[in-house]
This record gives structure tokens, sequence and C-alpha cells, in this order.
């Protein structure tokens, strides 16, 4: 079977037989997978009413048991403490989440889930669970490890 990168090497082997085009397999698949992904993936997010980086502060909010600052928040997530500080706020809103003042810093404040934001993410998490389990099921058990570890090796390598 073939796919469009396919077509693209191939073209490459006729324009220029001399190069080593492989590489181009392999990140433009892993391109082109991302972006059919991440539309499925946001798909499954927007049945909830949530965005991606609104799941995401929900769901690390709820693996961490505990509040975080809005610091370890965007810290975690690869945001800008302004983005962060501007998610937070409709959260709050929403009452996904809430701000309680620090014990040791009167100047801070923690963030943590509420009792619906946990519900929201708990139904948003099964769903999302479920949608990628769609998304791996051209591969079995043993070619869903392999592939997270060649990746896990490939991110390591990428610092």
């Amino acid at each position: 079977m073939q796919d469009p990168v396919d077509h693209i090497l191939r073209q490459w082997r006729d324009a220029r037989p001399d190069l080593d085009c492989s590489a181009m397999g392999v990140v433009g698949r892993l391109g082109r997978v991302s972006s059919i992904w991440r539309k499925q993936i946001d798909t499954a997010f927007d049945q909830h009413e949530l965005s991606g980086i609104e799941f995401d502060i929900l769901a690390t909010l709820r693996r961490s048991q505990v509040p975080l600052t809005p610091t370890e928040l965007y810290q975690t997530l690869m945001l800008s403490s302004g983005a962060m500080s501007t998610r937070i706020e409709k959260l709050v809103q929403r009452g996904f989440i809430e701000r309680v003042a620090s014990e040791d810093d009167r100047r801070s404040c923690k963030v943590m889930l509420t009792e619906p934001g946990q519900h929201k993410l708990d139904a948003a998490l099964q769903d999302h669970l479920d949608n990628m389990e769609v998304m791996l099921e051209a591969l079995n058990k043993d070619e869903r490890l392999q592939l997270a570890n060649l990746l896990k090796k490939v991110l390591l390598s990428s610092r």
C-alpha cells in the first residue's frame, strides 16, 4: 500500500537520485499524522466544550492531586505566564478551578480543581482515551510499545 509520502519520495528519487531522502519519509509521515490526530483530539475536546490547553490544565491539576501555582502550571505546560493567567481566569469563571491563597505568601495563590472541574475532566479524559484507542487501532500492543519507545528516543535526543 502506498501513502502520499511514498509519492513524494518517488518524485525525489527521480529528480535527485543522488540524495537519500528517507528521513523525509519519517518526518513527513509524523507531520501528517500529527495534523490528522490534532484534529481528532480537538474534536473530542470540543464535545466537552474544552480547548486542548484547558484540558491540559485540568488534567495537570487532576494528576498532580495537589493545588499548583500558576507558575508550576505554565512551566509544566510550556505556556507563557500571560497565556496561563488568561486560561486560568476563564476556567475560574466557568467554575472548573478556583484560586486558593498561599499560606506561605499572601501575594501568591495556588490553583485547584473544583468538583465540577473534576467531573468535566474525568468525562473528557475517558472520551480522550477512547479517541486515542481509535487513533492507534492500526497497531497491536507490541507495535504501540515499539513506536512509543522509538518516539521517546527521538524526543530525548531532540533536547
